[in-house]
C-alpha cells in the first residue's frame, strides 16, 4: 500500500495581524533607541506561567537614552538597580516605581548603551480572562479597554514582576518573548512628552519621546509631573 503524499501546511491568512510574526534577534533591539521604541508599537508580548499565557499588542510606549537623558534612570551610571539596562539589549528591565508599582521596560542599543523603551500601554488579545483576575485581585476593572492601560496595571496584567527582571524576550521558548511583524510596516502614530517625567527630562519641547497609536482606546491619558506650588503659584 503507498503512503499518501504529506499534506502541504495551509499558508498563513494574510488577513490576520498576527500572521507573518516572528520573534526578532536580538540585533534587531540594538539599534537606536527610537527606532526601537516605534517599531514595538504593533508588537505582541506574550508572558507564559503556570497560570496560562497572555499576550499583549503594544500600543503606547516611551523612549530612554541612558546618560544623554535626564529623565532615564542611567542618567548618573549603573547601579546594582538598573545594571540590566548595561546589558545586552533584547531584556526585560522591571523597576519598582514608588516602591508600589512594576514597570517593564526593554533594553535597546548595543551593550553597555543603556537605552531603554518604557512598555506604558496595551490590549490584552489572548488571556482576557486570566488578565481580568489579575487586575481585579489589586483592584477595580471597569473595562477590558482598561486592562494594560498605564505601564502598572500592564505589568500586573501579564503577571510580571521583579522576577521577570532580565529576561531575554529574543528566546522563542521563554517565559517572556517578543513578536513583531516580518515585514516592518510602521503603524500611523504620534507623539509627544513623557508621562510623569520631572525635573530637565520633562520638558515636552525637548524630550517628546512617548510614542503612541493614533486613534489607539487603550492609550494612557497624558499627565504632567507633580510640582509642588510656589509661593507665586499661590497668590
Amino acid at each position: 500500500m503507498s503512503t499518501p503524499p504529506a499534506r502541504r501546511p495551509e499558508p498563513p491568512d494574510a488577513s490576520d495581524p498576527r500572521a507573518f510574526l516572528v520573534v526578532p534577534a536580538r540585533v534587531w533591539f540594538s539599534r537606536e533607541v527610537h527606532a526601537v521604541a516605534r517599531d514595538l508599537l504593533g508588537a505582541y508580548l506574550t508572558s507564559r506561567s503556570s497560570e496560562g499565557d497572555v499576550t499583549l499588542r503594544i500600543t503606547e510606549v516611551e523612549a530612554y537614552a541612558g546618560a544623554e537623558d535626564p529623565g532615564s534612570h542611567a542618567y548618573r551610571g549603573r547601579t546594582s538597580r538598573n545594571a540590566v539596562m548595561f546589558a545586552e539589549p533584547g531584556r526585560l528591565y522591571v523597576y519598582r516605581h514608588l516602591g508600589l508599582h512594576h514597570c517593564l521596560n526593554i533594553v535597546a542599543e548595543p551593550t553597555g548603551s543603556p537605552a531603554a523603551v518604557l512598555l506604558r500601554a496595551g490590549e490584552i488579545v489572548d488571556g482576557v480572562d486570566l488578565a481580568w483576575r489579575r487586575r481585579e485581585s489589586v483592584g477595580v476593572v471597569d473595562s477590558q479597554r482598561q486592562l494594560a492601560r498605564g505601564p502598572a496595571r500592564l505589568a500586573v496584567a501579564l503577571g510580571l514582576d521583579m522576577r521577570a527582571n532580565g529576561a531575554d524576550v529574543t528566546e522563542a521558548g521563554g517565559d517572556v518573548v517578543l513578536h513583531r511583524h516580518q515585514v516592518a510596516v510602521l503603524p500611523t502614530h504620534k507623539s509627544g512628552p513623557r508621562v510623569g517625567v520631572s525635573g530637565a527630562g520633562g520638558e515636552g519641547n525637548r524630550f517628546p519621546w512617548r510614542y503612541w497609536l493614533t486613534d489607539e482606546r487603550t492609550v494612557s491619558a497624558y499627565r504632567p509631573a507633580y510640582r509642588p506650588p510656589t509661593s507665586v503659584d499661590a497668590s
